[in-house]
């Protein structure tokens, strides 16, 4: 074999390794970026999620809210009414009324379910005082009165179902990997529930006789 045949070969083999190392680089390169095609639209489908997840819980807070509110605003006629009957429960009767303030004056989830609870409570004491006022329990004030306030308490346990099933779906997605990690870089942390549910029903027996 002459040296001109040997270089021809040599050059061959020469250009089929380029060739190859061509084909891996372009194999490599596709793969690449298909990989981040599917993590780019991964994120952004969860990122999505998160932001639909996260407006339905702001919107079902918004529910909690207009109930808390209608709470608040039966509070004064509720003790207006029971200190024309029962006037001895004045010490009561103004905690009722503190508790109120506290509760229109709390911010954020956590601060709101302790102060609602404190009230639940309360109501409750007052539920079992007006046990021994027959004429209240009587007054047709009074009765219709209660039938706002049972409507009201009936409307706030829905929407706090409501409002936990959203928080509910959205922890998940914020918790479990690998969405956690889109939540994470673009700052979605867990939300709270708002639990007096099963507080306000023990408290407040007045709500659940009106209930059955």
């Amino acid at each position: 074999m002459t040296g001109q045949q040997l270089f021809l070969l040599f050059f061959i083999f020469e250009q089929a390794d380029a060739g190859n190392i061509c084909r891996k680089f372009m194999t490599m390169a596709l793969f690449i970026i298909a990989l981040l095609i599917t993590v780019g639209g991964f994120s952004l489908y969860v990122y999505n999620r998160l932001v639909r997840l996260s407006n339905y819980v702001e919107e079902a807070w918004s529910g909690i809210d207009v109930q808390l509110r209608k709470r608040h605003d039966l509070i004064p006629l509720l003790v207006s009414t029971v200190q024309g009957y029962a006037g001895h429960e004045k010490k009561l009767l103004e905690a009722i009324t503190s508790l109120r303030v506290q509760g229109m004056s709390a911010s954020g989830v956590r601060e709101s379910e302790k102060a609602e609870v404190e009230l639940s409570k309360a109501l409750g004491k007052l539920f079992v005082v007006i046990e021994n006022y027959p004429e209240l329990k009587a007054s047709q004030n009074f009765l219709e009165l209660q039938r706002d306030i049972s409507r009201v308490e009936n409307d706030l346990q829905k929407a706090r179902r409501y409002y936990n099933g959203t928080v509910r779906n959205y922890n998940i997605l914020v918790g479990q990997f690998p969405s956690s990690l889109v939540a994470k870089a673009t700052d979605h942390h867990p939300r709270e529930f708002f639990d007096i549910g099963d507080e306000s029903e023990r408290a407040v027996p007045g709500f659940k006789i009106l209930n059955e």
